[in-house]
């Protein structure tokens, strides 16, 4: 998941931060969140509940630490992905992981 969110970011084609992924989700740029394992009541409260009104799925991720770590950041919470695509690889990689399998 990581691994592919950081060729999204790359690309262009993820969003990273509370309020950037806000403004996405408002504007319907986003096909999926990613949010972090450990991530504040006050940001779940600002991105879970636009997400699930605006039917976006979301999966959750690693820390908020590793995933800041992994795309060259301090801490991360959420992460919106703004391509189909890059959404269904990811949410694949995140079935997989709950499984045990790695990324």
């Amino acid at each position: 998941m990581l691994g592919l969110l950081g060729l999204g970011l790359r690309a262009g084609k993820v969003i990273v931060g509370v309020d950037g992924v806000r403004t996405g989700l408002r504007a319907g740029k986003c096909a999926l969140v990613v949010v972090a394992a450990d991530a504040s009541p006050r940001a779940l409260e600002k991105v879970v509940r636009l997400a699930e009104g605006r039917g976006v799925p979301r999966v959750v991720g690693p820390g908020s630490a590793e995933i800041g770590q992994r795309l060259g950041r301090p801490p991360v919470m959420v992460v919106g992905v703004r391509d189909p695509d890059l959404a269904r690889g990811i949410r694949a990689a995140g079935n997989k992981s709950a499984v045990g399998t790695e990324d």
